[in-house]
């Protein structure tokens, strides 16, 4: 069953993953090994707020993988519509 907890960290890391993608749409200019480590800055970031929520490692991880998943797939579908 999926509880409120659930919500509450699949919206904070949406806010997360958009903050990552304004954060790299600024940096334009910056070499690949720097938007790497940012990403994975914005990743441990997106589990520890998880973590922090929902109390268990696994799950956390879970769901900041889904929740990866999920905005990239919704910005590359509204960057395929939009271009």
């Amino acid at each position: 069953m999926i509880t409120l907890r659930v919500y509450v960290v699949m919206l904070l890391q949406f806010i997360i993953w958009s903050g990552y993608t304004l954060i790299e749409w600024l940096s334009k200019h910056d070499q690949l090994v720097y938007k790497v480590i940012m990403f994975f800055v914005f990743f441990y970031l997106a589990y520890l707020i998880g973590d922090s929520i929902t109390k268990s490692s696994r799950k956390t991880l879970f769901l900041t993988g889904l929740s990866l998943v999920i905005y990239t797939s919704i910005h590359y579908t509204l960057e395929l519509y939009t271009h």
